[in-house]
């Protein structure tokens, strides 16, 4: 007897449900019922479309990670305060709510997650291995790690999404994002795509690679996949975070990738990003109204709109990408 295959929308089902299970997803709606905005942003906004998209997202999220640790401070930090080696699916849920809920979710919703962030970042203080002395709170340093994540995420949206977004809208990115970063403690903010360039030549001199450096990011190479099936993406957007390093922080890593390596991961990326799109776009909690929002539970703040992801999507993407993990297939 032959075995019939199971029809695309089984699979469209898997892949949304598994990727609800990954953030701690129920379903719930009783955000959407007590939604009172469309938040900071709103449906029109850039961020809104560039935080949109699952696979670019995780791809830059990994490189912003590689970018983000060359800084001494921002190592530090993490070496010192970070419980990231074991408790990888509670930052993972922590971040998706954070950055999910400050770019869809109300302005009530937002402003009390920068504040538990920033009630946190009090707590983050130490000295760096040359004796600085560091705080979560250094607005330079807040800078830094904001301009790293931002420039990662459409860098990664103009590979492998949009390479035709208007430069007046990668502006409009920065400028949106740039909001977060303030109300964060963050100063002299880049809102500009020349000013996001000029500000990461400047503070190149800061930045190294160091043995724990190499120990943090080796790490993060290392992570077990999820699921034997996931190994295969979870190698492609490891590969597709260090080629989309700038030349100077890959070389700062000592990445090489292959000509060929770096054409696979290229392709796998963009083949990836497209079945993402076609199986959260297209699943049944995405069908409905032009502006139909439903939220999931406290866990991650999420929307969901005919023509964009599926709320599960939008509430994992930015937690893959700070927590380096991958989709479970």
């Amino acid at each position: 007897m032959r075995l019939l295959p199971r029809p695309p929308s089984h699979l469209r089902k898997v892949i949304v449900g598994q990727v609800r299970q990954l953030v701690g997803g129920t379903g719930d709606d009783s955000v959407e019922r007590n939604r009172q905005d469309t938040g900071f942003f709103g449906p029109d906004s850039v961020c809104w479309k560039v935080h949109g998209d699952l696979t670019s997202m995780m791809v830059g999220g990994i490189a912003a990670l590689f970018l983000q640790m060359l800084h001494p401070a921002a190592l530090a930090g993490v070496w010192d305060h970070s419980d990231f080696r074991h408790d990888m699916l509670g930052r993972l849920r922590r971040t998706a709510r954070f950055i999910a809920g400050t770019t869809y979710g109300d302005r009530a919703e937002a402003r009390a997650l920068i504040e538990r962030v920033r009630r946190i970042h009090t707590q983050v203080t130490g000295s760096t291995r040359e004796g600085r002395a560091y705080s979560a709170e250094d607005p330079d340093l807040l800078t830094w790690v904001h301009v790293a994540e931002v420039s990662s995420f459409l860098a990664a949206y103009l590979r492998y999404v949009d390479a035709d977004l208007s430069g007046e809208a990668q502006d409009r990115y920065f400028a949106e994002t740039a909001q977060i970063a303030i109300q964060l403690g963050a100063v002299d903010v880049p809102r500009t795509s020349r000013e996001i360039s000029s500000y990461l030549e400047d503070v190149r001199p800061q930045l190294r690679c160091d043995p724990r450096t190499r120990a943090v990011a080796a790490a993060l190479l290392a992570a077990s996949p999820p699921s034997l099936a996931a190994a295969p993406a979870m190698a492609i957007a490891f590969d597709a975070a260090q080629d989309l390093l700038p030349d100077w922080a890959a070389e700062l890593h000592g990445f090489r990738l292959s000509p060929y390596r770096r054409y696979v991961a290229r392709s796998g990326a963009k083949a990836l990003s497209r079945t993402m799109r076609w199986a959260l776009v297209n699943s049944e909690d995405a069908i409905g109204s032009a502006v139909k929002v439903r939220f999931l539970n406290d866990a991650a703040s999420t929307l969901s709109f005919s023509g964009l992801p599926d709320c599960a999507a939008i509430c994992s993407l930015a937690a893959f990408c700070a927590s380096a993990l991958l989709f479970l297939m």
